[in-house]
């Protein structure tokens, strides 16, 4: 029989694929040593959490899988870290179309900057290819170097894409080679096929030798179990949509879910087993069942265990080697110890004597009274075989010769009801679980958070954080997380956070002394390591050093150098005053003056603070005073308005009216318009000088207007009910001074219109048009062609805009002129207000 060393097991090893997954060979690719899975899982996991593909749909997400698989490991070349790939190849990848490739994987790919692509033509230019960069990869080795989790060496890259290929390759039948069978989710396309095949990849990755997946703890709804709560926390989704995705694998054939039996043939625990994996470590699941027993108690023991726990092997053979590797044999059992298993020392299976019986030297193999047993409660089952069949010494307790300790009560203590258990346990060949330390060990993470920003700043204290709890784990994870977002609002950069907190950590541990001198690594991370200590008043200050540009803090050194001017004033001030003593002294009289000094500083302090105090309470009665001034005038105003609204009109009586009523605002604003239109047409058709021509164009102007207001109401009337106003003349008359003032404003925009268009007309306005023309076609940029397109244009423009301003100068000229003589003469002619 061959043998495999202990080195072999631990060596990361790359299978080839031949034939079928799932087959139960040697060769099988989803047949991965514990070293590999881990690290293989690690990396994936690390590049689905980098911040430029965490978020995106599962399909973009599984394109960036599938395409980091296929890179092209380092090797100095120039297409290093890059994959040769075509659009239509990727979908069927992924089980999606060429259009579905293009919308939803490669576009926002492109935008957060996580793949890089580059089109390859031939000779004729036409596209043969797309070559992508898998950015988070290209800075990881960049950056990182060989420790990142995505760094990866070319042998691990093959397993992985042989991995892929076996779980959802799309196949491929070269010419003159073999074939390559596809995937087991190969046939699975169009919606939520992507979702399918990355969630597979998620359990494989996180399912142990024997097939089992690896279920998460806590509290999880009854309704969507705790398998479908595991590949929820690895898709990132909600529990009820991984319970689809779970549905629909085993429905693929590829998962099983069962329930663990009970003692009380109750429904236990739900599993779940991912098929191809347990087949191909030639497990079925009728052989796993077999294994784990329906109402089993005691956790199971791995096959190579040593000593009164080992199983017995025919015809002498050894146990199989390694631990959940991929040289365990096909027919071994699970070589990765149970979740319940005990850490248990090695020792023989029957307990020898090491000294004579008759010394009494007190160690733990000798007899005692004669009885050849050890100490009650001290594992008393450990002093019989294996087998059963036979004991060192009697294993009667002393309660069975005596009695019951207290009372007369026959039944034996529960103690001894445990040992009676212990022992037909151990008769089975079982063992006891340790359900505390189990918990325990599922509560706290060894490895640090799957967050980068995280990894990259608790790097430094990884020995710490694998002594923390697993609460202690989460209060920590809690406040580096806040102390990340601070800091990111603080830099230019963002992304420099993780790097900064990382430095800091560092220096920390330098002025402890390591990691070994921390005694309580909790209280030393949330109260000295992770806390910023500002050294002055600037937010950016931590120990002296500026944040955001890594030099020294600027305040800091003022702060430091009023100090040292401070203290060489007064050390001045002492050798002048006091000269001739000694440095004892000398040293003693500056200490004292610069005591005296910090006290007035501190008295000045506490001044200025009171000043401030009081200046803050003064502005605060400030702002009372003007509160209250200004809702007293609020309550003033609003009391004469309501006293304004309960006023009657001036012209008519009408009650409640302001003072004045709509209508007889209607008629005083219509007058007023009229006025002005008058004015506005004389302003350019009479003679200013004469009274009576400017009499004579504002009547006709009224005249004129009264007809637009006759004309207008006729029209009203003709397209309204007239029985409804003559029922109501207050409303007739409301409408007829409402239509009259409209009236009105239409005609004063049309006579000032008209003014502007006769007063443009006029010698000043063209003189100066003239002029603008000219001064325009003399522009330096228009001197070499002033007869030109452009140079017309440009002067013909600013003609008009002189003309236009010299009417307006004119229209208001003559208006002034106008209202002046109407105030002169108010009898003479209608000026309107």
């Amino acid at each position: 029989m061959e043998f495999v060393s202990e080195a072999s097991c631990r060596r990361l090893r790359s299978v080839p694929a031949f034939g079928q997954p799932g087959a139960g060979g040697l060769d099988d690719p989803l047949r991965l040593g514990r070293g590999m899975r881990l690290r293989l899982c690690n990396a994936v996991q690390a590049l689905l959490a980098d911040p430029s593909i965490a978020g995106q749909g599962d399909a973009a997400r599984l394109a960036a899988v599938v395409l980091y698989a296929k890179s092209r490991a380092p090797k100095g070349a120039k297409n290093d870290n890059q994959t040769s790939i075509w659009v239509a190849e990727l979908g069927r990848w992924l089980g999606v179309g060429e259009s579905a490739v293009h919308r939803y994987v490669l576009s926002p790919l492109r935008r957060s900057d996580a793949v890089h692509t580059d089109v390859v033509t031939d000779a004729q230019g036409h596209p043969t290819g797309l070559e992508c960069l898998v950015m988070p990869l290209w800075r990881a080795r960049k950056s990182g170097g060989a420790a990142h989790p995505l760094a990866l060496n070319r042998a691990e890259l093959a397993t992985l894409l042989r991995l892929i290929e076996a779980l959802f390759g799309p196949g491929w039948a070269p010419e003159g080679k073999e074939p390559t069978p596809p995937g087991l989710l190969a046939g699975r396309r169009g919606k939520g096929a992507a979702t399918d095949r990355l969630g597979l990849l998620l359990m494989v990755l996180n399912t142990r030798a024997s097939g089992w997946l690896q279920l998460c703890g806590g509290s999880v709804k009854a309704r969507e179990g705790r398998g479908a709560a595991t590949l929820a926390r690895l898709l990132g989704c909600s529990p009820s949509g991984a319970r689809k995705v779970l549905m629909r694998l085993t429905e693929a054939g590829v998962v099983a879910r069962q329930h663990k039996a009970t003692a009380t043939r109750m429904r236990g625990r739900g599993r779940v087993m991912l098929l191809p994996v347990a087949r191909a470590y030639g497990r079925t699941l009728a052989s796993v069942e077999a294994v784990s027993g329906s109402g089993a108690v005691f956790s199971q023991r791995p096959d190579s265990a040593v000593g009164d726990h080992g199983l017995a092997v025919a015809d002498g053979a050894p146990g199989t080697s390694g631990t959940g590797g991929a040289e365990q044999a096909p027919g071994g059992g699970d070589q990765e110890r149970p979740d319940g298993a005990e850490l248990h020392a090695d020792h023989a299976s029957v307990v020898t004597p090491v000294v004579p019986h008759q010394l009494s030297c007190g160690f733990s193999g000798e007899g005692r009274r004669g009885e050849g047993r050890r100490p009650e409660r001290a594992c008393v089952r450990e002093d019989q075989a294996a087998d059963g069949q036979g004991a060192v010494a009697e294993p009667t307790p002393p309660a069975a010769e005596d009695g019951p300790l207290r009372g007369e009560k026959p039944k034996e203590s529960p103690v001894e009801e445990r040992d009676g258990q212990r022992a037909a346990s151990a008769e089975t060949g079982g063992r006891p679980k340790a359900v505390g330390w189990d918990k325990a060990q599922r509560q706290r993470r060894v490895g640090l958070p799957a967050d980068l920003r995280l990894q990259v700043a608790l790097g430094p204290v990884l020995g710490l954080w694998e002594r923390l709890s697993g609460w202690q784990q989460d209060q920590v994870e809690a406040a580096a997380k806040t102390e990340l977002n601070r800091l990111a609002g603080l830099l230019e950069r963002a992304d420099a956070a993780p790097r900064l907190l990382a430095d800091r950590l560092t220096d920390r541990l330098a002025e402890t002394g390591g990691e070994a001198l921390i005694a309580t690594p909790y209280g030393w991370l949330i109260r000295r390591g992770l806390v910023q200590r500002r050294a002055c008043t600037d937010r950016r200050c931590d120990d002296g050093i500026r944040l955001d540009t890594g030099s020294e803090c600027e305040n800091c050194n003022n702060v430091i150098h009023l100090r040292r001017a401070r203290r060489a004033k007064i050390a001045a001030e002492v050798d002048r005053e006091l000269p001739g003593l000694s440095d004892r002294e000398r040293r003693r009289v500056l200490e004292e003056r610069l005591r005296e000094q910090a006290a007035i500083d501190a008295e000045n302090l506490a001044r200025r603070r009171d000043q401030a105090a009081a200046e803050q309470s003064r502005r605060d009665a400030a702002r009372a005073a003007a509160r209250e001034r200004a809702e007293r005038e609020r309550a003033a105003a609003a009391a004469a308005e309501a006293a304004h609204q309960a006023l009657p009109c001036q012209v008519c009586g009408r009650a409640r009216a302001a003072g004045l009523c709509e209508v007889c605002d209607h008629r005083r604003q219509t007058e007023s318009l009229i006025g002005e239109a008058g004015l506005l047409e004389a302003a350019w058709s009479a003679d200013l000088t004469d009274p009576a021509s400017v009499a004579v164009v504002t009547a006709a102007v009224r005249t004129a207007i009264g007809q637009s207001i006759a004309t207008a109401w006729q029209e009203f009337l003709q397209i309204t009910d007239v029985a409804a106003l003559e029922a109501d003349p207050d409303a007739a008359e409301d409408a007829y001074a409402y239509t009259a003032f409209q009236i009105a404003q239409q005609a004063v925009q049309e006579y000032q219109d008209h003014a502007l268009v006769m007063l443009g007309r006029a010698e000043e306005a063209e003189a100066e048009a003239r002029r603008a023309y000219k001064a325009q076609q003399n522009r330096p940029w228009f001197q070499h062609n002033p007869t030109g397109a452009d140079a017309v244009a440009a002067a013909t423009k600013a003609a008009d805009t002189a003309r236009e301003r010299v009417a307006e100068y004119l229209l208001a000229a003559r208006l002034e002129q106008l209202r002046e003589l109407a105030s002169a003469r108010p009898g003479q002619a209608v000026v309107g207000q």
